[in-house]
């Protein structure tokens, strides 16, 4: 029988149009970002559970253990209260400068912690990262995760601070359940941020404390929010009261003080937190996915 000359189809094909022909894709590409946020979905089962892990193991050894998570915030509310609510009068230049105090310090304390657990989210999980393949947002997330649940607790118990020092039940309570949803978005992109920013500029980790500290002042936290108008004007003071923590801290006083003065309307702080939660929210989200490739690398 004659012998059958069997034509090569893929003779000439250059190796990435054979890789594509055969329905293979190189090792370690970025994925596009609808597909990355569809991994993460997949595996939303892992952030949880590692969530759960990290806030037993961080609280597990103690013996007041959970306690801490509300523990905290009333501790430094109280510290800084003695200081500049009797050391410097504080409590003489508005009605009910304690819960006008605890809502900052509760506020602020939220986005603090997950500043600080995001920046260490990739380099305190190298091992982690090297071992396993999954979506590496998911460290940040996991930790964004458990300061949330923490502020969800700390949340009723700022309102009991709040009723306790004479404050009524209003419907503008209500205001609570956007405001920290919105200040969480935020929240999870700023961790985000600071995961991948974090892991190749291993020393910002040193600066944290002074960067949060120096935000904390910036913020009205302790302090009446009509100071900044008696200080600044004009650009500058617009500047000052377009700070995102100030803003949220704000719609906070707004929900739960039946008097409050704050920076701005009403209108003009949902606004300005919105633009906040969507800029930072997607931003940092966009940036971490960025550098998906370099994680646990060198």
């Amino acid at each position: 029988m004659p012998e059958t000359a069997v034509a090569e189809t893929d003779a000439g094909l250059s190796l990435k149009e054979l890789a594509r022909r055969n329905g293979l894709s190189a090792s370690g590409r970025l994925p596009s970002l609808p597909d990355y946020t569809r991994q993460l979905w997949e595996y939303r089962h892992f952030i949880r559970a590692h969530s759960s892990a990290k806030m037993t193991s961080a609280l597990g050894n103690t013996k007041l253990g959970a306690v801490w998570q509300v523990l905290t915030p009333i501790i430094n509310a109280a510290v800084y209260y003695v200081i500049f609510g009797l050391v410097l009068g504080g409590h003489h230049e508005m009605p009910n400068f304690i819960a006008y105090l605890c809502i900052g310090v509760f506020v602020f304390q939220f986005t603090q912690s997950v500043v600080q657990t995001g920046t260490n989210a990739i380099t305190g999980n190298l091992g982690l990262i090297r071992a396993l393949h999954f979506p590496r947002a998911s460290l940040p997330l996991s930790a964004s995760l458990v300061e949330i649940r923490n502020f969800v607790v700390a949340v009723f118990v700022l309102m009991g601070i709040v009723l306790i020092t004479g404050e009524p039940i209003t419907v503008k309570w209500l205001i609570v359940v956007p405001a920290l949803i919105l200040q969480s978005f935020f929240n999870v992109g700023l961790g985000l941020f600071m995961a991948r920013y974090g892991s190749k500029v291993r020393d910002v980790k040193q600066l944290i404390p002074f960067i949060m500290r120096f935000w904390l002042y910036g913020s009205a936290v302790l302090y009446p929010v009509t100071k900044f108008q008696d200080l600044l004007s004009g650009w500058q003071l617009q500047v000052v009261e377009a700070n995102p923590m100030l803003v949220y801290i704000e719609l906070m006083r707004h929900a739960l003080l039946d008097e409050a003065t704050l920076a701005n309307s009403p209108a003009v702080l949902w606004i300005e937190a919105i633009v906040w939660t969507v800029v930072v929210g997607i931003g940092g989200f966009v940036y971490f996915w960025r550098g998906e490739k370099g994680y646990g690398r060198g």
